[in-house]
C-alpha cells in the first residue's frame, strides 16, 4: 500500500514538472502581428526617430497598442527606412485602437509640429500576421548580449507555402539553431490578407554580420539540411520558394526600441 502511493507521488511529481518545463513557445499565440515600414523623405529618418521617442510610443502604449520593436538597415546608409512591429489582441481590437490614437489630440499635435517643413514619411508598408505554430514565443525586452536582426521574406512558389513551413517546422529551425542563429519569430499573412496563401516573413538573430555568414555557410554544406531541402523539393517537384523569392535585410534597433 504504502510503495503504490509512493509509486503515484512521484508519478504525479513527473507530470508537474513536466508541465512545469514547457516551454511558452507550446502555447497558440492568436495575437494579430502588424508589421510597417516607413521609407523616409530625404534628410527626415532623425526627425521621424524623435517623433517616435517623445510622442508615438508612449500615444500607442496609451490606445492599448504594444510596441514589439523597431529597427533600421544595418548595411546601407542610404537605405532610411524604419520597419517596426506591433501586436494586438486580435484584428477588430487593431481597428478600434488604431481609431482612437489616430483621433488623439496629442497625436494630431505632435504629427504637426513634426512635419512643420514637410512630411516625415514618403511610402508606408503595412502586413497583418499571425505567429506560426513552429515560431518560438515572442520576447519583447533586451537580449542578454548585443545582437544583430535579420529580417528574412520568403515567397513560396505556388501551392507550396505548407510544404515550406513543413520544412522550417520539421528542419530549419533545429538546424538554424544548431549552427549558432537564434529563432526570433516567424510569421504569415492572416487569412484573407495579402500573401496569405504564399508568404512567410521571420526574424533570426545573430551577435555579428561576420557570425551570421559563417552560420549560414556551415548551416549550408550540414548534411541533414542538403537531405531537408532534396526531400521536400523532391516532393514538390522543385523549389518550395519562388524565383527571387528569398530577400534579406540586416537590422539593428533603435534607441527606443522595446526589443533589442
Amino acid at each position: 500500500m504504502i510503495t503504490r502511493l509512493l509509486s503515484s507521488a512521484l508519478i504525479a511529481m513527473a507530470l508537474l514538472g513536466s508541465i512545469a518545463a514547457t516551454p511558452a513557445a507550446n502555447a497558440a499565440d492568436t495575437r494579430c502581428y502588424e508589421l510597417r515600414i516607413y521609407h523616409t523623405a530625404p534628410g527626415k529618418l532623425d526627425d521621424l526617430h524623435q517623433r517616435f521617442r517623445n510622442h508615438t510610443l508612449p500615444l500607442l502604449q496609451k490606445h492599448g497598442i504594444t510596441s514589439v520593436g523597431y529597427w533600421t538597415p544595418l548595411q546601407n546608409n542610404e537605405d532610411t527606412r524604419l520597419f517596426f512591429m506591433l501586436s494586438y489582441e486580435n484584428k477588430a481590437a487593431r481597428e478600434a485602437a488604431w481609431k482612437t490614437f489616430m483621433a488623439d489630440p496629442d497625436w494630431q499635435a505632435a504629427q504637426k509640429a513634426s512635419e512643420a517643413n514637410g512630411a516625415l514619411v514618403q511610402k508606408v508598408e503595412n502586413f497583418f500576421l499571425g505567429a506560426t505554430d513552429y515560431s518560438p514565443a515572442i520576447q519583447v525586452g533586451p537580449g542578454a548580449a548585443r545582437r544583430v536582426f535579420e529580417f528574412r521574406d520568403y515567397t513560396a512558389s505556388p501551392g507550396n507555402l505548407g510544404k515550406l513551413n513543413d520544412r522550417f517546422r520539421n528542419h530549419t529551425l533545429a538546424l538554424f539553431n544548431k549552427h549558432g542563429m537564434t529563432n526570433w519569430g516567424y510569421w504569415n499573412p492572416l487569412a484573407g490578407e495579402p500573401g496569405c496563401d504564399n508568404r512567410l516573413v521571420y526574424m533570426i538573430t545573430h551577435a555579428t554580420t561576420d557570425a551570421a555568414a559563417a552560420s549560414f555557410k556551415a548551416f549550408g554544406q550540414d548534411p541533414g539540411w542538403k537531405s531537408a531541402l532534396e526531400d521536400s523539393q523532391k516532393s514538390a517537384g522543385g523549389s518550395l520558394t519562388a524565383q527571387g523569392g528569398v530577400k534579406s535585410t540586416f537590422l539593428v534597433p533603435t534607441d527606443y526600441s522595446p526589443t533589442r
